[in-house]
């Protein structure tokens, strides 16, 4: 296997920082997306490659460890590099830097799909980009299942609508943005008291422009697991582990 990184560093606008002055969960998956975006240009998969076919990434599951928080004013290096594909899954690794110091970690994994019909597509489907990508073997991070469990007794937290500011060019609400939706379901007291050591999603079905979102949470021992619903059904599935 090969020792593949591709290594970008960010400016961090002032937008990326949360009342406590510290960085977003959401902005955290931002720099991911934008790295990711950036290797996979490098790698000759990227979305203007991909587009002509009518083919795309579309992201499944991610997960997230904060090994501290992030603070206003620090400079942060991404680095990231895809996993060897296994079955229908593309897995991708991410470390945050600040100078020399690890401070986050990112696993995320995605379906190549035909646009048109939204069928799974395998990794032979990327033709010579496939064939000569250094896959990369080490892992960022190690989650703990990439299942979260359902809520069983949760209570809902508030209902929204998806606008058009929420949605990226597949038109339907981009996955950072959920990270906003879920830790809104909790009080600025309660984010003042606790910091979050780790988070998940896994990205069910997609959220329309205009689909009435309704939030609900139940807290757990360490935690608190919560989905985003819309008429009944379960889109999008969340965890945090608080330290």
């Amino acid at each position: 296997m090969s020792d593949y990184c591709n290594t970008t560093s960010y400016y961090l606008p002032y937008s990326y920082f949360d009342f406590k002055d510290e960085l977003k969960p959401s902005a955290l998956l931002d720099l991911a997306q934008e790295a990711a975006t950036a290797s996979a240009d490098e790698l000759g998969f990227g979305y203007a490659d991909l587009k002509p076919k009518g083919y795309g990434f579309i992201i499944v599951n991610s997960y997230s460890e904060f090994r501290r928080p992030v603070m206003l004013g620090e400079r942060v290096t991404m680095q990231t590099w895809p996993l060897p594909p296994r079955h229908v899954f593309f897995e991708r690794h991410y470390r945050a830097l600040v100078g020399d110091e690890e401070v986050a970690t990112v696993a995320s994994r995605w379906c190549l799909v035909d646009l048109r019909s939204f069928s799974l597509l395998p990794p032979e489907a990327m033709g010579e980009a496939h064939a000569r990508c250094p896959y990369r073997s080490e892992k960022a991070v190690q989650p703990p299942t990439w299942k979260i469990p359902h809520v069983k007794a949760g209570r809902e937290v508030y209902r929204m609508r998806v606008g058009v500011s929420h949605c990226d060019h597949y038109l339907h609400a981009n996955n950072a943005k959920y990270a906003d939706f879920f830790f809104d379901c909790f009080t600025m007291d309660e984010l003042r008291m606790r910091k979050i050591k780790a988070f998940q999603i896994t990205y069910g079905k997609q959220a329309k422009p205009g689909c009435e979102l309704t939030l609900v949470r139940e807290d757990t021992e360490d935690g608190a697991v919560c989905e985003v619903r819309c008429d009944g059904e379960t889109l999008t599935q969340f965890r945090v582990w608080f330290a």
